[in-house]
């Protein structure tokens, strides 16, 4: 409603000071507020707002007139015309309050929503005079939390930077484990319930000067500033722990969750800015996590630096996967029968170079490749290479075979069957030239997938190979239940047999039931004279190792094995 001001004749100087009162009000209490006190003079064209605001938008000062078109260079475009729509309507009298939620441009040119409210004051002759009101960032994060009953990130980030010998002291990130499964199974409202229970929870075995905050979703964080030590923190986190055990048996076990805690040591984080500090504390709890739930971890720097190379390179291997897969490169290690020392087939080999020139052992990349899903456009990449170079080897060498290792992620999230027969037609190549290998053999029994696969695999006359015999992946199950072509002997078995007579008698056998079925046998890790006479009295079929060659690069394999 339009306030009247009842015997106050509005002069021109007596509305300057009128005006110039509500900036010194609006002044006044800008301190007490977290939201943006503004006036606005219509009669006079000049606008004014706290001080605050001038430093988070892209205003010009806090006061400023011509202000249609001022606005125009910290309102976003989209929301202009609406704005001033309505402001129009305001100084046309034909409405009195003014509420519209619409964005201004940060002071780093981002859009921020607001929500403006204001009312209008009449001066002596009823025409509109000024408005007063109120802005609010609608999109702001609140500081507490209703659910849990807790201060949030945002209250949290603000009082870190007011605890006094904060260097002394710990940081107990907790996050409940398989919290989305609660609120699928049991519902929103239910695992609200949770929440605010374990966070009364763990208020319960605090002390003082320890604080909990609601962090996002299911976490919380705890500052410890009494002068713990870091076995005093995780004396709390068992403590919490047992704590939400309990709680969980006092609601009949309606919902089975535990907690997880990571500990970071303040003098980690400094000098530290508060995103970095954040970003230790959530790798802290993530390692609780990947342990095994329900457990803590205690912040170490060289695990951290190990997340960041390995980061690091995933990020290398994307860019890489997307152009072209530039730095990777095929090697290939001869596999050489024993009757007469010719060469039967290569075993394919991953080798990754980063940009920097770094060479990346595949004990070190190739985990993240499968871990990533990687593994799988670029084993379509080491299928297609190695067969194009099978196919040029087989002009000169025509029984010349190349082997292939698979990941057991390309055989469950790929349509690995197709793939293998796309290159074979792309190169217009023969089934039997080609050997596939599989690693993670551990994961072979009992899978439908996998035995479906290599049925195909063998209907269509590709050989298949398992890979790692004796390392305690690969078993005599598997022997049974895939039958393979060929087994192969790891190096480590290998080493075994050399050098002990028990070992050596348990290869015998193992060499002699594999023949006994029909299978042929490699040997890997043959690399002295003495190693090769010792193994090939055992009669296998093919040796594999460093004595004939170290993998090598295609060129070089070419030239050294196939027209040499």
């Amino acid at each position: 409603m339009i306030q009247k001001r009842q015997g106050f004749d509005m002069y021109t100087g007596q509305k300057e000071e009128t005006f110039t009162l509500y900036q010194q009000v609006v002044a006044e209490f800008s301190s007490c507020m977290n939201d943006y006190l503004y006036a606005y003079n219509f009669q006079a064209d000049t606008y004014y707002i706290t001080e605050q605001a001038a430093q988070r938008f892209s205003l010009p000062a806090s006061c400023f007139h011509d202000v249609f078109n001022t606005h125009r260079q910290f309102v976003y475009h989209e929301d202009f015309d609406m704005l001033i729509n309505d402001l129009q309507q305001l100084i046309n009298g034909t409405k009195t309050e003014h509420n519209l939620r619409y964005r201004w441009l940060g002071a780093d040119g981002s859009p921020i929503w607001i929500n403006c409210r204001g009312r209008v004051i009449q001066d002596a002759e009823g025409k509109p005079f000024l408005m007063i009101g109120c802005i609010n960032e609608i999109g702001k994060k609140p500081n507490a939390d209703n659910i849990s009953g807790l201060l949030k990130e945002s209250a949290f980030e603000e009082q870190m930077k007011q605890f006094a010998n904060l260097s002394e002291g710990f940081l107990l990130r907790l996050g409940i484990d398989d919290f989305k499964s609660i609120n699928e199974r049991l519902g929103v409202e239910y695992g609200d319930y949770v929440l605010h229970e374990v966070a009364a929870c763990i208020q319960r075995c605090l002390f003082s000067n320890q604080y909990i905050y609601r962090l996002p979703s299911d976490e919380f964080m705890v500052v410890d500033l009494s002068g713990s030590t870091a076995s005093d923190m995780q004396g709390l986190y068992h403590t919490i722990r047992a704590a939400v055990d309990k709680l969980v048996a006092q609601n009949q076990y309606e919902a089975l969750y535990t907690i997880s805690g990571g500990i970071v040591a303040c003098n980690d984080i400094i000098p530290l800015t508060y995103e970095e500090s954040m970003k230790l504390s959530e790798f802290a709890l993530n390692t609780a996590k990947s342990l095994g739930k329900n457990q803590v971890y205690l912040f170490r720097e060289l695990d951290y630096t190990a997340f960041l190379r390995k980061r690091a390179i995933l990020r290398c291997l994307r860019k890489s996967v997307s152009n072209d897969f530039e730095g990777f490169e095929l090697y290939f290690q001869p596999i050489v029968s024993t009757i007469d020392e010719t060469l039967y087939c290569a075993e394919t080999l991953l080798r990754f170079r980063t940009q920097e020139g770094e060479f990346l052992s595949p004990v070190e990349f190739i985990p993240i490749l499968e871990e990533s899903g990687l593994i799988i456009p670029v084993g379509k990449w080491i299928m297609r290479n190695a067969v194009k170079m099978c196919k040029e080897c087989i002009k000169y060498f025509p029984s010349f075979k190349v082997s292939i290792n698979l990941s057991y992620i390309q055989l469950l999230k790929s349509p690995l069957f197709e793939d293998i027969m796309a290159a074979l037609n792309e190169y217009q190549l023969a089934p039997e030239h080609l050997i596939i290998e599989l690693t993670e053999s551990g994961h072979l029994e009992n899978n439908l997938t996998v035995h479906n696969i290599w049925g195909q695999l063998k209907s269509a006359g590709i050989q298949i190979a398992i890979d790692d015999f004796g390392t305690g992946y690969s078993n005599l199950h598997n022997i049974s239940d895939l039958r393979p072509h060929i087994v192969k002997v790891d190096r480590s078995f290998t080493v075994k047999s050399l050098r002990n007579d028990y070992e050596r008698q348990l290869m015998a056998h193992i060499v002699h039931m594999v023949h006994s079925i029909g299978l042929r046998l490699v040997i890997e890790g043959i690399e002295t004279t003495e190693e090769l006479s010792q193994i090939v009295s055992l009669d296998p079929d093919y040796i594999q190792g460093y004595y004939y060659s170290k993998p090598c690069p295609q060129e070089e394999f070419y030239q050294k094995f196939i027209v040499a």
